[in-house]
């Protein structure tokens, strides 16, 4: 009776090989390095100097609540709304339905 129930405890467990990760020791290519290039010189433009100096200002006068952005209406006034909000809706590749 013994053997039996010593059986059942026993459990065969298969052996799952690792996955390594195939970007491992890899590096970065150039490509971040370009986009990097091209981040620089994108948001030091003036247009972009200035779109941030002017949320900056509109954040200064009326500031956030914890958890909130600022956020732009159709007819280009700036609002507070809560980041989850408009963060979701303004994601790039999400369908504009």
């Amino acid at each position: 009776m013994k053997k039996a129930s010593s059986k059942l405890n026993k459990k065969s467990y298969k052996k799952v090989p690792s996955r390594r990760n195939k970007l491992a020791g890899k590096g970065k290519g150039k490509s971040s390095a370009k986009k990097k290039a091209y981040d620089t010189a994108y948001h030091g433009s003036p247009e972009r100097r200035k779109y941030r100096a002017k949320l900056n200002k509109a954040n200064r006068e009326n500031p956030n609540k914890k958890g909130y952005d600022k956020s732009h209406t159709k007819s280009g006034k700036l609002v507070n709304e809560k980041q989850s909000k408009n963060r979701a809706r303004n994601k790039p590749g999400r369908s504009k339905k």
